[in-house]
């Protein structure tokens, strides 16, 4: 028995947020049932089209779920989810702001119906403050925030390459779902959970925030580099690849000259001699490590790393990661289905084999509406008239 079979989650989601929570929770067993707008469903379904006409976001993030489309704006909608809440366990939304409350579904609303219910709202700047109402996209986020001020080069900020605050909001929201049905566990009542993306970003800033505490100045922006240790970073090889490389003491920084380097007296270079130094001179080291790493290739850079004992990784493209040789040889990729055919998926991280996990197919919109409607008590011809009526 998976960890949360039995339990069931209603998700009135979009983008990535909401969708990469609920998604979790299903890969631990949950039956999630997603409420999708008709026609069109969750817009992240029209972010691209590059997973055999599917979108890469949607992908990721939706397998395991039922799709239920309902107009949520329908004078049919609200018997159509009472009927759904009356059996659910958690609902997760992340509607604009204030829409859910305007629909009836605020916590305490919810709470005198269905006092086992737990509600998760996750929005850009939380439930109030004068932020409540304002827009709230990923890239929005990672600069309210102050992470694009620490990433990139000295010359220009950059944002993460990734949905970094949707992720951060969706793991908060997945790990507070998750307190709360332990917590309802003992006293039988189910909790409000308000995660906000601006305080699940600002939680990842702590080290940036407090090195810049009390007026400090902040870290430098160093690329890829680290801002404050040197040599740590990328650096490029003969065979035009780049080699990512850390020294942490000056152990390390002895070996990396002897057996890396081949320069044995750069160790006691007075220029050289600390890491504070080193790092004041970064420019004048990087010369010579590139010119050491460019009659050699990225594996034999590597290789003389490994041996001694310095950390290391290659700065991979996609296609290297979907061939990395060690998730295929702890079998960390399965098979999920779409509607454009299977795909491979990565295992979650923390579950050891997919005995443990549940990897079921990522939905079609509206796939699994009539059904779930008779679950719920409709009829055929029911159905039919919320489909006549545009409801479904």
């Amino acid at each position: 028995m998976k960890a949360l079979e039995g339990i069931t989650v209603v998700a009135l989601e979009h983008a990535i947020a909401a969708p990469f929570c609920t998604r979790q929770l299903a890969d631990l067993g949950a039956r999630v049932i997603k409420v999708e707008r008709p026609g069109v469903g969750d817009f992240a379904r029209a972010y691209d089209q590059r997973v055999r006409g599917l979108a890469s976001h949607f992908v990721w993030t939706n397998r395991s779920k039922e799709s239920l489309a309902l107009d949520l704006k329908h004078a049919r909608a609200p018997e159509v989810l009472a009927r759904l809440l009356a059996k659910a366990d958690v609902l997760v939304q992340n509607l604009a702001p204030g829409a859910a409350a305007r629909m009836g579904l605020s916590f305490e609303a919810l709470h005198e119906k269905y006092p086992r219910l737990i509600v998760c709202d996750i929005s850009g700047y939380g439930d109030d403050g004068p932020y409540r109402d304002k827009k709230a996209y990923d890239l929005l986020i990672q600069s309210e925030s102050g992470f694009v001020s620490t990433t990139g080069s000295a010359d220009e900020p950059a944002k993460a390459g990734c949905s970094i605050a949707d992720i951060a909001a969706g793991m908060y929201a997945y790990s507070n779902v998750l307190a709360a049905l332990i917590e309802r566990g003992r006293t039988g009542v189910g909790k409000h959970v308000d995660v906000s993306m601006l305080e699940s970003m600002v939680e990842w800033m702590g080290y940036p925030m407090y090195y810049a505490f009390e007026g400090a100045a902040p870290p430098p922006r160093a690329g890829a580099a680290h801002a404050t240790i040197y040599p740590y970073g990328p650096f490029p090889t003969g065979d035009g690849k780049t080699v990512m490389l850390g020294l942490q003491n000056e152990r390390e920084w002895q070996a990396f000259c002897d057996r890396v380097l081949c320069r044995p007296e750069l160790a006691a270079d007075e220029r050289f001699s600390s890491n504070a130094r080193r790092t004041a001179a970064r420019e004048a080291l990087r010369a010579i490590i590139a010119d050491a790493f460019a009659g050699m290739t990225a594996a034999e850079v590597v290789a003389r790393l490994d041996d001694a004992s310095i950390a290391n990784a290659n700065v991979n493209q996609m296609a290297d990661v979907w061939a990395h040789p060690q998730l295929q040889a702890r079998g960390r990729w399965v098979e999920v289905q779409t509607p454009a055919g299977a795909v491979p998926a990565l295992l979650p991280p923390g579950m050891r084999d997919a005995d443990q996990v549940r990897m079921d197919a990522v939905p079609a919109l509206g796939q699994h509406s009539e059904a779930l409607l008779m679950e719920l008590g409709y009829t055929g011809s029911d159905i039919e008239g919320l489909r006549a009526h545009k409801a479904i």
